[in-house]
């Protein structure tokens, strides 16, 4: 019997997952607000994630949940409404219907981490996030690692992939700045492959940092970007010292002793493509 899929906030992400499943013979369901964008093949829950009133009967007793879902605006009620409060409430949903969920996901971030002055964080570093998102997604987290369902949280980095690229794009423009602050990122396609793979190795932890095999400072990616793009490099900041908001380094052990291997390993193997797309368009 193939396994039923529940993809709760089936975005890019949830998307490229979904396609993984598809081809295993999985059966995905995908909540999001534009249904019609959709991935070919997923089948719609049309619900809305902060209003649970709404969510009346699940369409299949699913046997894992992914929940994947995003703000739609960056303030506090927001993402409490949609991280922690939908997560909660869908999964009691998901319960009183009887499904089986033998795993539920949640994709929660590395903003949870609050070291800016260039440290390694991996999956036992002390959580103090500076803002309120890495707070909420840490009340998030304690919902999943709770629960009595094999829960697994997933910490990513900064996702990029096909269409994203306002960096390439401040590259270009000449926009971008050359800082010494350490950046961690991650792939579209590995962050599917990541949940893909957990989802299907025996006894998984309940922690997982998700992010490619090489921290970068802003300035190799930036630099790299303007080789590969045939602009002049960008400067360095200038008016002395600048604030090092971002500038921690992500140590993924944890994940390739989980057997994962990682099909953008560095920044340069998944900007590439990006690149050449983004000069053709250009051109």
């Amino acid at each position: 019997m193939a396994d039923k899929i529940l993809i709760a906030g089936c975005g890019d992400v949830g998307n490229a997952l979904a396609a993984r499943l598809l081809t295993e013979g999985c059966e995905v369901w995908g909540v999001r607000r534009r249904v019609e964008a959709l991935g070919e093949g997923i089948q719609p829950w049309r619900i809305d994630l902060t209003e649970p009133s709404g969510f009346g009967t699940p369409p299949a007793r699913f046997d894992c949940l992914f929940y994947a879902a995003s703000a739609d605006r960056r303030d506090e009620a927001q993402y409490r409404a949609i991280y922690v409060d939908g997560l909660r409430e869908l999964l009691a949903a998901l319960r009183r219907a009887g499904c089986p969920l033998r795993r539920v996901f949640f994709t929660s971030s590395t903003a949870v981490y609050g070291q800016s002055a260039g440290e390694w964080v991996d999956e036992a570093s002390v959580t103090r996030p500076q803002g309120f998102n890495g707070r909420v997604l840490l009340d998030a987290e304690a919902i999943v690692r709770e629960a009595p369902e094999m829960g697994i949280n997933v910490r990513l980095s900064g996702i990029y992939g096909p269409g994203r690229t306002r960096l390439v794009r401040k590259v270009w423009s000449g926009e971008a700045v050359a800082t010494k602050s350490w950046t961690n990122r991650i792939h579209v396609e590995d962050c599917a492959g990541v949940l893909h793979h957990l989802m299907r190795i025996d006894n998984p932890e309940g922690l997982y940092l998700g992010s490619d095999d090489e921290p970068a400072t802003t300035a190799a990616v930036t630099t790299w970007l303007s080789r590969e793009l045939g602009v002049p490099p960008p400067p360095k900041p200038t008016g002395g010292n600048q604030p090092q908001r971002l500038n921690k380094r992500c140590r993924t052990t944890r994940l390739r002793d989980a057997g994962y291997v990682f099909e953008q390993p560095t920044f340069r193997e998944g900007y590439r493509p990006i690149v050449r797309e983004f000069l053709r368009q250009q051109s």
